[in-house]
C-alpha cells in the first residue's frame, strides 16, 4: 500500500514522503542487527513489539531512560559524518539505566530533520543499531520526521527512549553506603555528550580547522577526538554486578563530578576525591587551557575523564577492579566515602 502512497503537494510545501519510505527500506539492515536482543516484531507497524521473557524475574521492575545527543550533533553536521552520534543516543539512555541495576531491553529513536536525505537517516541509525548491539538492547521502533522551516535542510536533532528491567530485589541501595567504602572510577572515552556548548564556543568551532592533527591530542584532530563516541558502560557494570555487591552507581553527564557523583551518595556522606588521582583525558586539559576555565567549573561541567562511577565495600575493593578489567575496563580507585554534612565531592 505505502508504494502507492504518494502526495505532489506535499512535496511542495517541503516533505517528500517517498524519501520516508526509503530512509525505511535502508535502516532495515542496521536495526536486523539488533534483534538477536529481543524476540520483536518488523520495523513499520504503528507500535514497536518486544516479548519480554520473565522466567528469571521474580519481581520485575521497568526502568527507563530518554535523553538527546545536544549540540554534539553540530560537529557532526560540520565533519559531515553522522555515523556515531547514534551510539551517543543509546549511551545517554542506557547508561542511566544501569544504574538502577537494570539490563537495557529495547530501544526507539526520534529524528526530526529538516529534509530528509535517505541515505544520512540511514547512517545515523547505522549509529543508533551499533549502541544498541554494544548495549545488548532490540531497536524496535523510531520515528523520522521531515520539518521544512523548522529545521535548516542539512541539520537534524536525535533522541531516544530505553527500557530495562531489574528485579526489584536487585535495585540498587545506596543507603546501604557507611564510611570507608571504595568509590571506583570508570574511564571516559572523551567529552561524551555533555558541556558542546561550551566546547564550541571555545573552540569556536564553525571557524577551526577540525581536520587537522593536533600533537596535544595524539595526532587526532579536534573534529575526530570531540566526534568520539560515549563509552557505554552495560555490559562492564553488568559483569561487575555479577562479581561483587555494588551499592550505587553513577553516570558523569552533564554538571560532572559535583552534580552526578551525589546522586549516587546518601544524605550526610561524601566522597574524598585526591585530584591528582583523576586521570584526566588530553581533550580536557586543552579546553581548560583555550578557554581558561576555571577548574571548578571543569569538574562542573565534564566528564574529565571518567565516565561512570561505582560504590563497593572496601573489601571487595579488589575483587571489583578485578572483575571491571575482565570487561576489559582499565577501572581504579577514584575515591573514599567519608562522612560529609557540607560537601559531597570533596576535590584535594
Amino acid at each position: 500500500m505505502t508504494k502507492k502512497s504518494f502526495s505532489e503537494s506535499y512535496k511542495e510545501a517541503g516533505v517528500d514522503i517517498t524519501a520516508g519510505y526509503k530512509s525505511v527500506e535502508l535502516m532495515k539492515q542496521y536495526i536486523a542487527r539488533t534483534k538477536a536482543f529481543g524476540d520483536t516484531d518488523d520495523v513499520g507497524g504503528f507500535g514497536g513489539l518486544f516479548h519480554l521473557d520473565m522466567k528469571d524475574l521474580k519481581d520485575p521492575v521497568l526502568v527507563s531512560g530518554t535523553d538527546g545527543v545536544g549540540t554534539k550533533l553540530k560537529i557532526a553536521f560540520l565533519m559531515d559524518k553522522h555515523d556515531t552520534v547514534g551510539i551517543d543516543c543509546v549511551a545517554m539512555c542506557v547508561n542511566d539505566i544501569i544504574c538502577v541495576g537494570a539490563k537495557p531491553l529495547f530501544f526507539l529513536d526520534y529524528i526530526a530533520c529538516g529534509k530528509n536525505y535517505p541515505e544520512k537517516i540511514a547512517q545515523i541509525v547505522s549509529g543508533v543499531a551499533e549502541g544498541c548491539v554494544q548495549s545488548e538492547a532490540a531497536l524496535i521502533g523510531g520515528e523520522t520526521a521531515e520539518m521544512p522551516g523548522f529545521y535548516p535542510e542539512d541539520e537534524y536533532d536525535l533522541a531516544g527512549f530505553a527500557v530495562g528491567v531489574v528485579d526489584k530485589s536487585k535495585v540498587l541501595d545506596k543507603t546501604s553506603i557507611k564510611e570507608g567504602d571504595v568509590m571506583i572510577a570508570l574511564p571516559s572515552s572523551g567529552v561524551h555528550s555533555n558541556g558542546f556548548s561550551l566546547v564550541r564556543k571555545v573552540f569556536d568551532v564553525e571557524n577551526a580547522d577540525l581536520k587537522k592533527p593536533l600533537e596535544s591530542l595524539g595526532g587526532k584532530s579536534l573534529g575526530e577526538t570531540l566526534l568520539t563516541p560515549t563509552k557505554i558502560y552495560v555490559k562492564p557494570m553488568l559483569h561487575v554486578f555479577d562479581k561483587v555487591q555494588v551499592k550505587a552507581v553513577s553516570h558523569i553527564t552533564g554538571g560532572g563530578f559535583y552534580e552526578n557523583i551525589p546522586r549516587s551518595l546518601p544524605d550526610g556522606y561524601g566522597v574524598k576525591i585526591q585530584k591528582k588521582d583523576v586521570k584526566v583525558l588530553p581533550i580536557f586539559e586543552l579546553l581548560q587551557k583555550e578557554g581558561n576555565i576555571p577548574e571548578r567549573d571543569m569538574f562542573n561541567t565534564y566528564n574529565m575523564g571518567v565516565g561512570m562511577t561505582f560504590v563497593v565495600s572496601s573489601e571487595e575493593a579488589d575483587a571489583a577492579l578485578a572483575a571491571a578489567k575482565e570487561a576489559g575496563e582499565d577501572a581504579y580507585v577514584l575515591g573514599e566515602i567519608v562522612k560529609s554534612d557540607e560537601e559531597s565531592v570533596i576535590l584535594c
